[in-house]
């Protein structure tokens, strides 16, 4: 039995539906056929992809490939602008992949692809708490579940509103919150040194090979 199943929640604890939890539940703005291509050198604001969501985090390994949209249109498209302490998840394709935007990012859009969650004020706080909510097994089990499309599955912002949200005391949704992203921080670091070790070895190998390096130097 998983968190969202059980019939009464532990002592202290209260269960909450999504939408009441946020200010805003709002898709990522579409896409124009004159948006595709651009790059940082071309001047815009900057697009977080669907792709970019990993270990809980916003990660874009290739900053001069960030997609961007022109600053002409981005102004007109302020109330879709990233802000530090949403909620990015994805709501196409594969399903639950879910980050906290950082001050890194505040100012960004974000992809169609991608529901942005902020939530009320006095919430907010528990930013950290809600993301790990959403990452635990029990979140993903009900999102797929409900995710529509036989070819590729999509979550609807309203049903994606409905999602039961199971809430501690504050400090345990603090503490909680700061356990796990701390994890998420060591995830990353290790993510990141084997990346490296990769593009090191493919290099090493390469000169290995040619004869420009010896084993033996």
């Amino acid at each position: 039995m998983t968190a969202l199943d059980e019939p009464t929640p532990p002592v202290g604890w209260t269960r909450h539906l999504l939408r009441d939890l946020c200010e805003s539940i709002q898709a990522g703005p579409g896409q124009r056929a004159e948006d595709k291509g651009r790059k940082p050198a071309d001047r815009g604001a900057p697009v977080v992809l669907p792709r970019d969501l990993r270990g809980q985090r916003i990660v874009t390994d290739d900053v001069a490939a960030v997609p961007t949209i022109p600053w002409a249109r981005a102004r007109a498209l302020a109330k879709h602008e990233l802000a530090e302490g949403d909620i990015l998840l994805t709501r196409t394709g594969t399903m639950g992949r879910c980050a906290l935007v950082t001050q890194e990012h505040a100012g960004w859009l974000c992809h169609p692809n991608l529901v942005r969650l902020r939530l009320v004020e006095e919430r907010r706080t528990g930013a950290a708490y809600l993301v790990a909510y959403l990452s635990a097994t029990g979140a993903l089990d009900w999102i797929r579940a409900r995710a529509a499309g036989a070819v590729i599955p999509s979550l609807s912002i309203r049903t994606l509103g409905e999602l039961p949200v199971l809430l501690p005391p504050a400090a345990e949704q603090k503490a909680i919150g700061a356990t796990l992203a701390a994890l998420d921080d060591k995830i990353q670091a290790h993510t990141e040194l084997a990346r490296a070790t990769r593009a090191y070895r493919s290099v090493l190998a390469d000169a290995l090979t040619s004869g420009s390096l010896s084993a033996r130097e």
